[in-house]
């Protein structure tokens, strides 16, 4: 993604003659309204993800048991997410800059987020310790055929699991296409991402994805507000999960040693 979107250096981002209401809104309200009232009304959610893993979790190493199949939903899912991106005109209305940083702090948790929407499931294989250290003390020749069907020392068990606990919490949730649309805009428009020049403006557009949710949930669930509390804490798992772990679990099975950023600006920023 090497090719830059041009940027004015007009003020757009903080022009107040810019009104909030037809920015995000109107892009994300342009999903399909899922107004499945009578199903949903009554709907009990389920518990937050627990914290704490049994210390002898830790160590254990684990891999996609059909990285192929898994690894190339992953890579569609992926690029469901930059064409989201690439449809909101709010986001190229930020310096070139600022859109880094965003894309930088957001692809993972937008990422595990189109996980969710598009169900996918994966299972996984645990590697043995001393398959490990075999690898490591002999440094075992691996065939090209294997590097493609898995990472040698696979990923932590804790930090997929916690990935796998979201995805079912999630599902349990039912969460319809529209909420998801509008829990992207507010994972994406981060404005406690450091170094951001246009902060107040990615606040006020994370507000407003905010209260477009809110809208939204109010409407279907008879006013509750026990929904939203629940769905914005949730959101607060998507930051801790580790860019490498996601990129060694469903990227480097399938692609190899890439770079991912530049992997992801490409697509960004190429002409359609």
């Amino acid at each position: 993604m090497d090719a830059s979107v041009p940027f004015e250096n007009s003020g757009k981002c903080c022009n107040d003659t810019v009104s909030s209401s037809n920015i995000l809104y109107q892009i994300l309200n342009c999903k399909e309204q899922r107004k499945t009232r009578m199903v949903h009304q009554h709907l009990p959610l389920p518990p937050l993800l627990p914290k704490i893993y049994c210390p002898c979790e830790v160590n254990r190493r684990v891999i996609l048991k059909t990285p192929n199949i898994t690894c190339t939903r992953a890579s569609e899912v992926l690029l469901k997410t930059i064409m989201f991106i690439r449809n909101l005109p709010s986001f190229f209305q930020l310096p070139p800059e600022d859109q880094l940083l965003l894309m930088k702090h957001s692809w993972v948790p937008l990422f595990v987020l189109g996980l969710a929407q598009d169900q996918v499931d994966f299972e996984l294989e645990e590697l043995s310790a001393p398959s490990l250290l075999k690898m490591i003390l002999l440094n075992q020749y691996v065939t090209d055929h294997v590097k493609v069907e898995s990472s040698p020392l696979g990923s932590s068990f804790v930090e997929v699991q916690k990935i796998k606990n979201f995805l079912g919490k999630v599902w349990k949730a039912d969460i319809s296409a529209t909420e998801y649309a509008y829990l992207k805009g507010i994972v994406l428009f981060h404005p406690d991402v450091r170094d951001l020049k246009y902060r107040h403006y990615v606040q006020t557009l994370q507000q407003e994805a905010q209260h477009a949710l809110m809208e939204c949930i109010s409407m279907i669930y008879s006013r509750s507000l026990r929904r939203y509390t629940w769905i914005m804490e949730l959101l607060g798992f998507l930051r801790s999960f580790h860019t490498d772990t996601v990129r060694e679990l469903f990227f480097t099975p399938l692609l190899g040693n890439i770079s991912l950023s530049s992997f992801l600006l490409d697509i960004l920023y190429s002409k359609q």
